[in-house]
């Protein structure tokens, strides 16, 4: 299957508890931090969930 990158590029600090629970589970622990991950339904619905603060790498 396909792989997704994506880089955190806003802070979670003053979001609301299931946000800051899907950056975690995302694999992500500091900002400016690029993961890749399986392109899944369940993958991309936490990417939309928390879009406004991640960024897709090409």
């Amino acid at each position: 299957m396909a792989t997704i990158k994506i880089k955190q590029v806003r802070s979670a600090i003053n979001r609301p508890a299931d946000q800051k629970a899907t950056i975690k589970a995302l694999g992500f622990s500091k900002l400016n931090q690029t993961v890749e991950k399986e392109s899944n339904p369940q993958i991309l619905g936490m990417i939309k969930k928390v879009q406004h603060l991640l960024e897709v790498v090409k």
